[in-house]
This record gives C-alpha cells, structure tokens and sequence, in this order.
C-alpha cells in the first residue's frame, strides 16, 4: 500500500499526532460499532447471545463501547473479569474460559455471580466442584472439547488439534456427562469449543461445528441436558490487500445449518473480528538508515508496542500518512528502535519515500495491539485515543516513567519467609 489519508473518522491524524504524541492507537468508534451490529443483524432468530474476547482490547472504553452495543465478555484472567464489571458488563453475561484457572480466580467468579465457567480438564472441573461446595452454591458449566479440527491458521493460534493445550476429547467429556452426579455443586449443561483465530476459511469451522452437533446429539440421546453450546469465536480479518474474510452471516449460516433443531442458547466469542480493522497504530518516523543490503525506516513504535509481527510473522499494512504525490517508492525493512532485531513489522514493504518526522499508520492494529503491549527496553505503554465524527476522547493516558516504576522498590527492607 502507498498512502492514507490525512484524517481518520474525521480526526486531522497530524494534529492528532502533535496533541497526544507517538505511538498512538487510535480506535474508530462507528466501525466497532458496525462490526457488532452487523453481527447481531445476521444471528437474528436465534436464541445467541455475543461474548466479546476481552483478550482481543480490553480497554476500558472499547468494553463499554460494546457493552452498550448488547455484548457481554468471554473472559480468560481474573484481571478481565474485572475490567468487565468495571465496564458495566453483567455478571450473568460473562463467561470464564482459559486452561489455567486459579483456586483465587475461580472463587471470586463465583462470589460475583458470573454466567458460565468453560472447563478445560478434570482439575479444573474437580475444583470447581469444591470451590461451589465451599460456598454453598452451584456453578454452570459447560465442558470445551477438542474436536481435533485444523484451523488452518498460524501455528501459535491453532488452538483445536489433538496436541494442543486447550479442551479436552470427546471421550473424556462424556465421561464427565455420565459422573455428573459425583459433582452436585457443579451444573455441567453445555458444550463449547473454540479451534484458533484469525480463520480466513469457513471449512474448519464446519467441520468443527459439525463434530460438536453430533456429539451434542449424542449426550442428549443418553439422557444429558444441553441448555447451551458456545461455539467460541475466530474469525479473521482483512489484513492484507487480496485477503478475504468471512463475513458475518456466512458465520451465522453455518452455525444454523450445523446446530439446526437445538432449542438451548447458542454463545458466540469474537474478539478480532469486530476491533481489529478498526483501529491503527500512528507512529512517527525516526530516521531512513541504508544499510550495506537493505534500507531500513526506523519508526518510534517498537514491538513492545505491536507484537504481532515480531511473535507470528504476522503481515499489517503499513502507510504514510498524508499526500504521497510525486514521491518514487522505495522497499524498507520496516523496524522499531527495541534493541532486539526481531523488532520488525515488515521486510521489503514498498512505500512511498519517508523522511524523519513523517507520520506512518500501521493498519490492523485494534485487536492483539495494545493489550499485548510491554515496557520492555523501559519504553512507557503507547496512549490511546477513540474517534468518531470529527472528535476524540483519550481513553488511555500515555505511561509517565513514574507511573512505570511505581511498584519498583530498592531492596532495604529484607523478610525472612
């Protein structure tokens, strides 16, 4: 890609940039808002509801943003579940996913009420159980199987096969069905699976959709109750030009067509999928180095601020802000200042010719930006800022080096354990 324009929902990005500095996420609050409309429009008529990945952005702002728009949040961390109800988002319409649990994290969902805990392996399933007991009280679950389907995806975000981490097979799921009566502080009446992100094909999901109903079929033959099948999310976006993503209601076809003749509530959990072309990290060009074999563009954002590129390999646009005309292009190794060389967001990128203080917006960037962010190299967290109609709200302040070390302390007060 070349160029972009100078404004973004209205907002002057150069003037932007001067007022608030760089790196800057900047969130498009119509286009969050159009994704999550456009996917409860295509599940009409059924009885779903959406539970945002808070992982994807959990800014405060954004949760809101989408609280107000109906969703509720599918949680991994008992920090998300508290950047949850501080945004408003009922208890009732939370669900705790997530392979390692703590006893800590567990009992505070229960002591506020959440709606459903996803269960990754009988540890988590047996302290559950005594958790509830201890508190007198009976927690709804639902078992997340492993269909052993290959989403197709980047290694690192394949989460459905037989040698990853996450749910458990099928055998050992209904194995619990069958021994719920061994656990009578835990509901266990539904069903969830989710196989990766950033799926560009529908077929894996099909698949995987299709292996769930049969087994939902199954257990219900032998007596088992499922109120509820949560169908997890991943959908993927446009990263690239030439990309295609599914839109959402192929999704919903297909989740119709797969689980036609369940009566109980279907869950659906996108996180990229509705932030993640919404928003763009602003970042200021630092200087053009030409090295014995490549050129480099050296900008102000490192991947402490944008890790995707350095963790997955994984492609964004990357543009110059502002009129482009006349300017011959150029392939930049496109890097950051970390001290790390796998501080690069692109290799060989043509682009029209940059200069220090040239401002560049790297596209993609709402979703896996911000909340995988670090103070590594002691470089402060980036601000961020939320657009709409010509205006914006700062909805995180950039990190004061106070603010950084506020917890650090010099060792003078020594403890024996």
């Amino acid at each position: 890609m070349g160029g972009f324009p100078g404004s973004f929902e209205g907002v002057d990005l150069a003037a932007l940039a001067a007022r608030e500095g760089t790196p800057l996420y900047v969130y498009s609050a119509p286009a969050i808002r159009s994704r999550i409309r456009a996917l409860r429009g295509a599940l009409a008529g059924l009885d779903a509801g959406i539970r945002y990945a808070v992982k994807a952005n959990g800014n405060l702002a954004v949760l809101r943003l989408l609280a107000a728009e109906g969703a509720g949040a599918d949680i991994v961390s008992g920090g998300e579940l508290m950047r949850a109800l501080h945004a408003g988002i009922a208890p009732e319409a939370i669900v705790f996913s997530g392979v390692g649990k703590t006893d800590a994290e567990i009992d505070t969902a229960l002591a506020v009420g959440i709606g459903r805990f996803n269960i990754e392996s009988r540890a988590e399933l047996d302290a559950l159980q005594r958790l509830a007991a201890a508190r007198g009280t009976v927690a709804v679950a639902a078992v997340r199987i492993n269909p052993d389907v290959d989403a197709r995806t980047h290694a690192k975000i394949s989460t459905g096969k037989a040698e990853n981490k996450f749910g458990v097979p099928m055998d050992e799921a209904r194995a619990w069905f069958e021994a719920a009566a061994d656990r009578p502080n835990v509901r266990l009446d539904g069903l969830h699976m989710h196989i990766g992100s950033q799926l560009l094909s529908l077929d894996p999901v099909r698949e995987a959709l299709r292996r769930m109903a049969a087994f939902w079929r199954a257990l219900e033959a032998a007596g088992h109750a499922i109120t509820s099948i949560d169908v997890g999310g991943g959908l993927g976006v446009r990263y690239r030009d030439g990309e295609v993503a599914p839109d959402a209601n192929e999704y919903a076809d297909a989740i119709r067509e797969a689980l036609a003749g369940f009566t109980g509530r279907l869950l659906v959990e996108p996180g990229r999928w509705l932030v993640a072309e919404a928003g763009l990290l602003l970042t200021r060009v630092v200087l053009e180095k030409q090295g014995r074999e490549r050129r480099f563009l050296m900008l102000d954002a490192g991947m402490n601020d944008l890790l995707r590129p350095s963790l997955y390999d994984a492609w964004h646009d990357i543009v110059r802000v502002g009129d482009t005309a006349g300017r011959d292009r150029v392939a930049y190794d496109v890097v950051g200042p970390v001290c790390e060389t796998g501080d690069t967001f692109a290799r060989q990128r043509e682009m029209p010719r940059c200069a220090a203080g040239d401002l560049v917006a790297i596209l993609g960037a709402g979703a896996y930006g911000a909340s995988m962010a670090s103070t590594y190299n002691a470089r402060p967290l980036a601000a961020e800022v939320l657009v709409e109609e010509g205006r914006y709200a700062v909805i995180r302040q950039r990190q004061t080096f106070d603010a950084m070390i506020a917890g650090e302390r010099p060792a003078d007060d020594w403890r024996t354990a």
